[in-house]
């Protein structure tokens, strides 16, 4: 795996380098990056329909898969506001992923506890999710883009209320786009009791855990050819314990992603592909063994993420 990244990550390079003079200007919604947002938003009056399929892999020790499966649609409620519902099914197979050789599930099944020694292999429905993105500044009209994004998301024991802040700016006859999402997101968790808990420990009852996503994502894509753009996006993500995102004691991990992104938007639909890998920059400073080799290898990390989009309009 590790071979065929980075033959990918060069791949894109390649074609980023091809770049160029005078190209047309990008559709309306047409999500350039993997994980960034832009402000650009549907037509008043447009449908679109996604799916997002996201594979993580690659942890401490054993074997890790995880698909995410998101299904979405997307109305233009007005030249400034889009409106979209989404579901959310996940599947996931680990055998003795963790740093200490244990079996772990992904954040998604933490109210799954399986054997030590296991192979944990499961699929199921994650949640539903409405999500609203108003954009206050246009980038083609202002100096620079600016929105805000607001996604609560409703499963079994679990809640999310993610919000995002979208910066966009852009150059060269729009040939050029760099945004930036600063992400705040809530998660609550109803959990039952973990059988392999220390007895008297709050894992061995009942709980509720709550944990916030600090992250700063960061992109730029450049359209090289008709319909054709290539780019990099940068991301810092923390984890923070209850919703004290500013105390340091409630720190948890902290890892870095990069990667390239390629993306094809004809006139009713767009394919994009964007890959990253975890630097070898992590901290968890709750002194949990979940670090190795500088990366971070936690319920919310892993070291390789392969990301495709694929969507039509109408």
């Amino acid at each position: 795996m590790n071979i065929r990244f980075h033959v990918l990550a060069a791949a894109v390079c390649a074609a980023l380098a091809l770049a160029c003079a005078v190209v047309p200007p990008a559709h309306a919604d047409e999500p350039l990056f993997g994980d960034v947002y832009t402000t650009d938003l549907l037509p008043q009056g447009k449908y679109e329909v996604e799916e997002q399929l996201l594979w993580r892999g690659q942890k401490a020790h054993g074997s890790f898969n995880l698909l995410e499966s998101d299904t979405e649609l997307s109305y233009g409620l007005r030249s400034n506001f889009q409106l979209s519902g989404k579901i959310i099914y996940d599947w996931t197979r680990a055998r003795q992923n963790a740093v200490d050789s244990t079996t772990t599930p992904p954040e998604p099944y933490s109210a799954y506890f399986p054997a030590p020694a296991s192979t944990f292999d499961r699929g199921h429905l994650v949640g539903v999710s409405v999500e609203g993105i108003y954009r206050i500044l246009s980038p083609y009209l202002d100096p620079v883009g600016l929105a805000v994004y607001f996604e609560p998301t409703f499963g079994d024991r679990f809640i999310e209320t993610e919000t995002r802040l979208i910066l966009q700016k852009n150059f060269y006859d729009d040939r050029l786009v760099l945004a930036a999402n600063l992400k705040w997101a809530p998660e609550i968790r109803f959990l039952p009791p973990d059988p392999y808990a220390a007895p008297g420990t709050a894992e061995a009852k009942s709980n509720t855990n709550i944990e916030t996503d600090l992250n700063l994502t960061i992109g730029a894509s450049y359209r090289f050819a008709p319909d054709w753009s290539a780019g990099w996006e940068f991301a810092n993500e923390r984890e923070v314990n209850g919703w004290a995102v500013f105390a340091k004691s409630q720190w948890m991990g902290n890892a870095y992603y990069t990667g390239p992104t390629l993306h094809f938007g004809g006139r009713h639909f767009f394919v994009t592909l964007a890959a990253e890998e975890q630097l070898p920059w992590a901290n968890n400073y709750m002194g949990q063994p979940v670090v190795m080799n500088g990366r971070d290898y936690d319920v919310d990390f892993e070291q390789y993420r392969v990301r495709l989009k694929f969507g039509w309009y109408f």
